[in-house]
């Protein structure tokens, strides 16, 4: 089996479904466009093996790994409603709370265009 983990790959995912999480969890420093100037160490495991249907609506199965693996774990989260925040123990959650409610007010400065609902 090949595994892919291409700096800077540009792909299209039509109706992407993961199919399998394997390898052994590494940690890793993330952070979110939705949630600004936090970042936080975040257990994934380094396989993730993906369905998906290509921009020619041609289907793949295939398995990726390191920061790829990573960044479509991450991406497929939001998906489901989840945020890299989502992984973290009560406690640290709770220490960032703060800092949480000021993004969710608006009360934080972007290079980006971001929307703030109530």
């Amino acid at each position: 089996e090949t595994y892919t983990d291409e700096p800077g790959i540009k792909k299209v995912f039509i109706n992407a479904k993961m199919v399998a999480l394997n390898g052994e969890e590494w940690v890793y420093n993330e952070g979110c466009l939705s949630i600004p100037k936090i970042r936080e160490d975040i257990q994934r495991p380094e396989l993730v093996t993906i369905e998906y249907a290509d921009e020619n609506f041609v289907p793949h199965t295939e398995t990726f790994t390191g920061l790829t693996a990573r960044i479509i774990q991450h991406e497929y989260d939001h998906i489901d409603g989840k945020l890299f925040i989502d992984y973290l123990k009560p406690l640290k959650k709770k220490l960032l709370q703060g800092k949480l409610n000021d993004i969710s007010k608006g009360k934080v400065k972007v290079d980006y265009k971001m929307i703030f609902t109530k």
